[in-house]
Order: C-alpha cells, then sequence, then structure tokens
C-alpha cells in the first residue's frame, strides 16, 4: 500500500491511497486544476482514480466532490446525510453512491471501514484502508478522543492522524472565545497533546504517523512533532502532512 497527502488543513484536503490495484482519494477539499498538478508531480492521474470518498460536509473536504466527479469521471462516496448538509451546491452526479456511518466499503480486494466520528459535522466518518492484512488510519476531524479510536488506533500499521491546534497558541491567539471552545470542545478538533497520547497508547504496531489538520493559526509543524517526541519518544517514524503542497509516498 501506498500513500501520500495532496494536502492537509483547513484550507482544503485530499488524500491518496494505492493497494491491490486500486486507486482511492479521500475528500475533496482542493481545486481540480490544484488536484491533478499534484497527482502528476507523484506519477498519478486523477483520471484513474476508482472512487471518491467523502468524511463529512465541511467545505474543506467536499467543496471539489463534483467538480472531481464531472472532470475525472470519479465515482462518489458519502452518507447521506453529508450529502444533504453540503455547505455549497455540489452540480449534477451521475455516479453517487450514499453509505450509513459504520459500514464497510468494498472496492476489489481493498476494504474501506468507516468510523462514524464526534465532529460537529452532520454525520463525518473517519476511514480505515485494509488490504492483505495492512491497515491504514486516515482521522482526522475527530471531535475528541471518543469510545472505540484507541483500539482502532491499535489496529492499523500507520495513521493520518488529527494534530491541529496547540492549547497555548489557541488561547492566547486572535480567536475569539466562542470560536476557541468550539475547537477543544468534544465536536470541535483534538490537539497535538491528545493525538501524541493517543499514538503512545497505540502500541507498537504503528510504523509511522502522520500528523494531519494542523491549524495555520494555533500550531506550526515543528510544535507539533516536538510535542509528539516529549511524548511518544524518538522510536516511531513521524511526518507532517503539509497545508501548502502534496507530501511525500509512504508506503506500508
Amino acid at each position: 500500500m501506498i500513500t501520500f497527502s495532496l494536502q492537509s488543513g483547513s484550507n482544503g484536503n485530499a488524500i491518496f491511497v494505492e493497494a491491490g490495484g486500486v486507486r482511492l482519494l479521500f475528500d475533496a477539499g482542493i481545486s481540480g486544476r490544484c488536484a491533478q498538478g499534484r497527482m502528476r508531480l507523484r506519477r498519478r492521474d486523477m483520471r484513474e482514480v476508482d472512487a471518491l470518498l467523502i468524511s463529512h460536509d465541511h467545505a474543506d473536504h467536499i467543496r471539489s466532490a463534483g467538480v472531481f466527479h464531472r472532470l475525472f469521471g470519479i465515482p462518489v462516496y458519502m452518507t447521506r446525510r453529508t450529502f444533504e448538509a453540503a455547505p455549497c451546491d455540489l452540480g449534477r452526479f451521475t455516479a453517487l453512491h450514499h453509505f450509513p456511518a459504520g459500514r464497510t466499503l468494498s472496492f476489489g480486494p481493498v476494504q474501506v471501514h468507516t468510523l462514524p466520528t464526534p465532529h460537529d459535522a452532520a454525520d463525518g466518518v473517519g476511514f480505515v484502508v485494509e488490504h492483505d492484512g495492512r491497515r491504514l488510519g486516515i482521522l482526522t476531524d475527530l471531535g475528541h478522543p471518543f469510545a472505540g479510536l484507541r483500539e482502532t488506533l491499535a489496529s492499523l500499521q500507520a495513521v493520518y492522524l488529527e494534530s491541529n491546534y496547540d492549547p497555548f497558541m489557541l488561547e492566547n491567539g486572535s480567536y475569539p472565545l466562542r470560536l476557541q471552545e468550539r475547537i477543544r470542545g468534544a465536536a470541535g478538533h483534538i490537539s497535538n497533546e491528545e493525538s501524541a497520547r493517543l499514538v503512545r497508547e497505540a502500541g507498537a504496531r504503528l510504523e509511522w504517523v502522520a500528523l494531519a489538520h494542523l491549524s495555520a493559526e494555533n500550531n506550526e509543524p515543528e510544535l507539533a512533532l516536538q510535542t509528539y517526541r516529549q511524548i511518544v519518544g524518538p522510536r516511531l517514524p513521524l511526518h507532517v502532512a503539509t497545508r501548502y503542497d502534496v507530501g511525500p509516498v509512504l508506503e506500508l
């Protein structure tokens, strides 16, 4: 299995995974032109993607779902409530598939397990991609470390895991109190510390972690990595899924 992030953050999200000859894209928060350009940097083509899966209805994850479908002919999968709650007109679809949160989807030899999340979306899900006994998590916009999340992490070989904010930066930054409370609340995002503790508790099965969905205003990549090193230690390879560019090709 190989994977790379096209972009990760509140300015737009998309993650590519390839396994068993199946090519999947998770989320569509960047433009079609940007997505195709970044795919080509990794010698891939958007027209070869077999399915687009949408995690939830926030614009930075869903805004280009219709564009990706019409431009590149990609079938789209999302929950019905996510589709109905989309904050913009996604346009016409000829291959739109709904699934209930918690359902496992099959794409040839690849299974995608969906995991309901308590983030403040209409019907958000995280994803676990499984092929040939190997499991990759795509877990952002989590709300809080909810029941079942630790067990899911313990079953993975690798994960894109939300590490959204530093509490000190959030408290002392420019965000109004109401927005601060939303971010650190039970339906918001998880902090660097919460993310790192989850990884520490997951055990030794993880082979790498990609820190994802970092805030531009309330976090810094170096700070997130430093927090991880303090809590997790030096053993685990760490990456940052950047909000500004395509990431490296990662294998598991």
